[in-house]
């Protein structure tokens, strides 16, 4: 434990060593008005509080009124950042009570425009800054008591937040958004949680003009003082927590992949945007397959985007299909890989060897091709009339409406996912998707949208969102011990969330559970990861019964305990 809190014994009151100002300002010790009139005594708070004694359900309506007072969705994510920093405990019972309303305001969409403008509103310590010019230093940082506890780490270096692009070390709103998820939806003990952001400068210009940015004034490193440093941490971490869950975050495309495909059987880590997405993705399309009534094995399936993350989509479904006693080959046959030079084609200038494996054959595109020898989306289209159009570009428009409604020509249902974050960075708008397939579409999409109307119906729009799999995946990765995570321990996650889709049991339902279940999902994808992790070997608990002792032992509720000195 914390040196400054240890758990008694015999019973639930922790021992605490703060008093006074220090005890109060302490956010994970802090209990506002909540504190009784002994602790008040004991932990010298008279006169530092006002004196009517509160309760947690007394705080949270007070913070409900403040935090719907504000005027728009960053005045309530910079208000509820102040919470974090604050209270802890009172943080997250207002992200687990009211998690509809609060996923959008700590996470995406606003999250992106919190990177943004990271620097105004920065005040108080969270997480680690690693910078460059303290390379030498990343081992003592590390080292010191207050992060005995940690058991996961979520780290990026701000090149590519969202779809945003280079925000420096505006980044840093990323892993403490994802490490509140990990708390709020996998019952994580944030003590166990450290965000870090490996600050390498950037190359916006905006942010390196602007007076306030808080970052290393630098440009990008890169190269290969950028891998040393990156190696440097990695050494640095294995040796502090050898257990440690290591999840990496808005890394550049290219460095996302290699960084996974070289630290994976280093130590136990995983990159949400790769794998979570896929995760997420895959489930997203069987729900939608499940109203449409088109097995996965028939479908034709476009993927705009075919970096990092639209790879990791195109393998995992890839898999899937496999599943149904498709070849492997065959099974890569379905996917048609769009990027920014158009189709991914097996003689065309900038394809990536990652990329090879979905590569269409030149007698086969020959006829597609432009005047210039593109193959745009549009040709794609044309085509191979697509049943699932599944966009990870970060290109607003991407899906073009002649695109769209060239492809409602010849499916009946067709299934469309503009996944890219943050909202205005989304392949297309909901609503322009429903009207160009005359209300026939399914819609995933990354950030929320409201409802869209057509002939009268309202139908809401599901949000494909990673919060669904990976504060699950990381709370059974943790109870189990695991210490790799496999591609198997990914699928698990997807396959255990496809169990309580909606369409299951009807064909009317929403494509995903309401956001409000994903605390319970977490839990059961948890118990599916770990058991996955048992069967390759890779858990470091017994048997199934020693996981669920592991997976209650971790998960934390948020909700005022009574301290003793200490």
């Amino acid at each position: 434990m914390n040196p400054q809190v240890q758990e008694a014994r015999s019973e639930e009151a922790l021992k605490v060593s703060l008093s006074g100002f220090n005890l109060i300002n302490s956010p994970r010790l802090n209990k506002g008005t909540a504190f009784s009139d002994h602790e008040r005594d004991v932990f010298d708070l008279y006169g530092l509080l006002p004196p009517h004694v509160g309760s947690l359900d007394e705080q949270l309506e007070r913070r409900m009124q403040s935090l719907n007072a504000q005027p728009s969705s960053f005045a309530k994510y910079s208000f509820l950042r102040d919470v974090q920093d604050t209270n802890e405990t009172l943080f997250y019972a207002l992200l687990i009570r009211n998690v509809e309303q609060m996923l959008p305001l700590v996470y995406t969409p606003t999250v992106g425009e919190g990177c943004q403008r990271f620097s105004e509103i920065w005040r108080k310590p969270r997480g680690l800054f690693l910078s460059y010019p303290n390379k030498d230093r990343i081992t003592q940082i590390l080292g010191h008591s207050r992060y005995n506890d940690v058991k996961c780490i979520v780290v990026s270096d701000g090149e590519r937040i969202l779809g945003l692009g280079d925000q420096g070390a505006g980044g840093m709103g990323i892993p403490i958004g994802k490490m509140a998820l990990y708390t709020a939806l996998g019952g994580i003990h944030p003590e166990n949680c450290l965000p870090i952001l490996l600050d390498v400068g950037t190359d916006n210009e905006e942010r390196l003009k602007d007076p306030l940015y808080i970052g290393w004034r630098n440009k990008r490193v890169r190269g290969q003082e950028y891998d040393d440093f990156v190696e440097t941490f990695v050494s640095a971490v294995k040796t502090r927590w050898p257990h440690v869950l290591l999840q990496w975050e808005d890394f550049a495309g290219t460095n996302a992949a290699r960084f996974l495909a070289r630290y994976r059987n280093q130590l136990c880590t995983f990159n949400d945007d790769i794998q979570g997405t896929a995760a997420i993705t895959s489930a997203t399309l069987i729900s939608a397959i499940n109203v449409t009534g088109v097995p996965l094995e028939q479908q034709k399936i476009v993927v705009v985007g075919f970096g990092s993350a639209g790879l990791g989509i195109t393998n995992l479904l890839a898999q899937f299909v496999e599943d149904r006693g498709v070849s492997k080959e065959e099974a890569r046959s379905r996917f048609y890989g769009v990027d920014y030079y158009g189709l991914i084609t097996e003689g065309r200038k900038h394809v990536e060897p990652e990329q090879l494996p979905y590569a269409r054959k030149e007698e086969e595109v020959k006829s597609w091709r432009q005047a210039n020898g593109e193959i745009t989306l549009l040709d794609v289209v044309r085509n191979v009339k697509p049943t699932v159009l599944i966009g990870v570009s970060g290109h607003a428009g991407a899906f073009t409406e002649e695109a769209v409604r060239e492809m409602a020509k010849y499916t009946d249902r067709p299934v469309i996912f503009p996944l890219s974050n943050p909202t205005s960075r989304s392949e297309a708008i909901p609503q322009d998707l429903m009207n160009w397939t005359d209300g026939r579409a399914l819609i995933g999409t990354g950030s929320p949208f409201e409802p869209v109307s057509f002939g009268g119906k309202k139908t809401p729009v599901a949000q494909t969102n990673n919060s669904y799999i990976f504060p699950g995946l990381a709370l059974g990765i943790i109870a189990s011990k695991a210490r790799f995570v496999s591609d198997a321990m990914v699928k698990a996650a997807a396959t255990e969330l496809i169990r309580h889709l909606p369409t299951q049991q009807d064909k009317q339902g929403n494509l995903l559970p309401p956001i409000s279940q994903a605390r319970g999902i977490g839990r059961l994808i948890a118990q599916a990861v770990g058991k996955q992790a048992l069967q390759d070997g890779q858990a470091q608990v017994a048997d199934e019964a020693a996981l669920n002792r592991e997976i209650d032992a971790n998960v934390w509720e948020p909700h005022y305990v009574p301290y003793e000195r200490g």
